[in-house]
């Protein structure tokens, strides 16, 4: 039986809509422009009433330039409003914050909390550990400014897709090293976290049109300069080679059973349990890597939409 046969019924409809190549990594300028086109293409443009929105250019990295927050901020926030740090996906390679606004905007009008999402520099051209530092450099700000925009720092939620998810996984042993800053909670959405692309998850999906093994193999070796499935890869930059994951904030994976990350994804959930890290994660059946973006209005993205909102509910109001 192949993927498509296994394929939610509406989100195979969208798959064979598709491009073949829209994911081609080996052409990165034409698929960046492909890829933003689309993703503006699916936006509505629309700003929930009573949404503020509101770009920050923050002190980045040391001697590094600085970094854009964008904060999405509901009307009629309580006092001490727990918040989400969000960082967006695209294999390390792809993606803006711009892309998330809707995504953004919709967590924080239905939660009732801003949500800041950071704009972290993309590889090839800034490598590890650019990326991450941005993003590190984003939530220490985020953080210490949080009495000022009315959040509590006890109660800060991180959290991402794809990239965005294992940005956030490496932002979570970051944190918990440095012990400069606190998190409250992790939301890992179908993480990228393992370089060495050698589960069977990862060699199963092949479809051009999909985030696939060739796609991840090259978005791995931009993020590692090359190095990707190498010794000395740090966990930092591949949380799945972490040894050490005790003293990490809860966790929420969810991913598809017909997405590359399936298997490093539960094996990190096994890990962080082992850990003695709370961990919940749910596998959705028929769906593929990235598809409750692509296909956000199906019944299947918005039961995994809801889990997702109910996870962050119980983690930031209880």
């Amino acid at each position: 039986m192949s993927i498509l046969d296994r394929m939610d019924a509406e989100h195979r409809a969208v798959v064979e809509a598709i491009p073949t190549g829209f994911l081609d990594l080996s052409q990165l300028a034409k698929t960046r422009n492909l890829f933003n086109k689309t993703r503006r293409e699916m936006r509505s443009g629309k700003v929930p009433k009573g949404m503020k929105v509101k770009d920050y250019n923050v002190p980045g990295p040391e001697g590094s330039p600085q970094v854009m927050v964008r904060l999405y901020t509901p009307e009629n926030l309580s006092q001490n409003t727990p918040a989400l740090f969000w960082i967006h996906g695209g294999g390390m390679v792809l993606s803006a914050v711009e892309h998330d606004d809707e995504l953004c905007m919709g967590r924080a009008a239905r939660l009732k909390i801003p949500v800041a999402s950071v704009e972290y520099r993309l590889a090839p051209e800034y490598p590890f550990p650019a990326p991450l530092e941005d993003c590190y450099a984003g939530l220490k700000w985020f953080y210490k400014e949080a009495d000022s925009f009315g959040i509590d720092p006890n109660r800060i939620a991180i959290g991402g897709a794809s990239a965005g998810g294992g940005l956030s996984a490496g932002l979570a042993l970051l944190v918990r090293d440095r012990s400069e800053i606190k998190i409250a909670f992790q939301l890992l959405v179908y993480p990228m976290i393992d370089d060495r692309n050698q589960t069977e998850s990862s060699q199963r999906i092949l479809d051009p049109r999909l985030w696939n093994r060739q796609a991840n193999i090259l978005g791995w070796n931009a993020y590692l300069n090359g190095t990707a499935g190498e010794e000395g890869v740090s966990p930092y930059a591949a949380p799945a080679r972490a040894t050490d994951l005790e003293g990490l904030p809860p966790a929420y994976i969810n991913v598809g059973d017909l997405d590359l990350f399936l298997d490093e994804n539960i094996d990190y959930a096994r890990k962080l349990l082992s850990a003695g890290v709370p961990t919940e994660i749910h596998v959705y059946p028929g769906a593929f890597h990235g598809s409750n973006m692509f296909v956000s209005r199906s019944s299947l993205s918005k039961r995994w939409r809801d889990d997702e909102q109910e996870a962050l509910k119980r983690a930031l109001f209880e």
